[in-house]
């Protein structure tokens, strides 16, 4: 599981070693850590020219003992300093080394630029100069010092300006602005060095799941198990408007979790049911329902109908207008941003400038697990435990693909995963199946789909 903490919580840990360590060693293990980050890179040291944007305090510190250590690998390297205060014992040791130091101009050629600007303890925003010297780098690849100066670490908001790094190199554990958008667009390719923390570090409220996460959490059938013990999924969506959207969510559900899938939505998307499904049966009990996919005036009583089984349901689509009445249940409700910004009455623009503040909302509101659909997506529980889907591509953002989501949720309840974990393992395989699907290229919702069962077969095997 990868984990991500917060700036107090790291601050804790990181005095906690510091106490156990002689003074400068985690300094030390960080900057080597960035600087061999920095020559893997760049396929080396020797002659290549390195820029160095230094702040004040401890995130400039790295990057001037970085730096050293790459001038002693034959590395150019020049620092900007932009700010008044500077980490003198790192300046010393890059002047040592043979690194020099400049002032920012136009026109200049570096094979990398290292963001040591703002640590993880800064507001978010930058300052004009740091601006300007970004500006005068412009072109040239990026990597940040722990996280890309001018972010929010916490909330992974981008309220000013910032850096857009091609690589960030952080320390000890993850932060919550190297899972969350927006800022994680910012961070690149993001590599964690081990400075010792572990020990201190306290349990994580934002995790994101990894492939032996999810293999540990599927059920696997039992030898002597039968359809009705691996969960039977019912689907309430689609209409004759919207016929598309019932198919597909039956799609998702039919990947092969659950033992078997049930059609209990408008008789004029059932003929298309059986044509692409033929083992989906009819109506009859369940042990998961997922409703609202296209189900235009039906949601409401769809959505009431599911609710008396008192069985978990999904809540997508159209039905997520009717989200009061599953609060409190064992519910999985999915909203995109546009949907969630009418569940909470404000702006989308808001909801994807922080979408970890108000999936943790709209958990608390509904009292009820939050799937907000993003290229992170963000699944949220009352309480604020948080997990974050990293896996995907852009070419999942494809008419659809959310019904096929839904689909695999309501298979995953099925088969008894809670509703947590059900849309977390869900989220997780909708995205690596889009994946596998695409190859780098478009696809289709119903692709997503059709690349499921070859997903779990890999996840699963021996």
């Amino acid at each position: 599981m990868l984990r991500a903490h917060t700036v107090e919580e790291v601050r804790a840990a990181e005095a906690a070693l510091m106490a156990t360590v002689p003074e400068g060693t985690l300094m030390q293990r960080a900057a080597y850590g960035l600087a061999n980050a920095v020559l893997d890179l760049l396929g080396g040291g020797y002659g290549r020219r390195v820029l160095l944007l230094v702040g004040p305090g401890h995130n400039g510190g790295d990057a001037l003992y970085a730096g050293a250590v790459l001038a002693r690998r034959g590395a150019l390297v020049e620092a900007w300093l932009l700010s008044t205060t500077v980490h003198e014992a790192g300046l010393a040791a890059l002047r040592t080394a043979g690194g020099r130091v400049g002032t920012p101009r136009a026109a200049v050629r570096f094979d990398v630029v290292v963001d040591g600007i703002v640590g993880i303890g800064g507001r978010p925003g930058l300052r004009d100069g740091a601006v300007e010297a970004l500006a005068a780098a412009a072109g040239i690849p990026v990597v940040a010092v722990d996280t890309p100066s001018g972010v929010d670490v916490d909330s992974g908001a981008t309220p000013g300006e910032h850096v857009e790094a091609d690589l960030t190199v952080t320390f000890g554990t993850h932060k919550a602005c190297h899972l969350l958008d927006p800022a994680a667009l910012a961070c690149g390719a993001v590599d964690l060095v081990d400075i010792g923390l572990d020990p201190f570090l306290p349990p994580a409220a934002i995790e994101a799941l990894q492939p032996e996460d999810v293999a540990a959490m599927l059920s696997l059938p039992d030898p002597d198990g039968h359809k009705y013990t691996r969960g039977v999924v019912g689907i309430r969506a689609g209409s004759d408007a919207y016929p598309g959207a019932g198919l597909l969510s039956v799609a998702g559900a039919a990947c092969g979790l659950a033992g078997m899938v049930r059609y209990d939505g408008d008789e004029s998307v059932l003929d298309l049911v059986r044509a692409a499904h033929p083992e989906v049966v009819g109506p009859g009990r369940v042990q998961a329902w997922v409703v609202g996919s296209g189900s235009a005036a039906a949601a409401e009583p769809a959505l009431r109908d599911a609710l008396a089984d008192d069985v978990p349901v999904v809540v997508d689509a159209d039905a997520l207008a009717f989200a009061d009445l599953a609060r409190g249940r064992d519910a999985v409700l999915t909203p995109h941003a546009g949907e969630l910004s009418r569940m909470l009455g404000v702006d989308r623009e808001e909801i994807e400038a922080e979408p970890l503040a108000h999936a943790r909302a709209a958990a608390d509101r509904y009292d009820a697990v939050v799937l907000l659909k993003g290229r992170h997506t963000v699944v949220a529980r009352p309480g604020g435990r948080v997990r974050v889907t990293t896996t995907g591509t852009p070419w999942l953002a494809t008419a659809g693909a959310g019904d096929v989501l839904g689909g695999l949720v309501g298979a995953l309840l099925a088969t008894g995963l809670d509703p947590f974990d059900a849309a977390s393992v869900g989220s997780w395989l909708h995205g690596a199946a889009a994946t596998l699907a695409s190859q780098d290229g478009p696809i289709v919702a119903g692709d997503v789909a059709a690349a499921l069962p070859d997903l779990i077969a890999s996840l699963t095997a021996p």
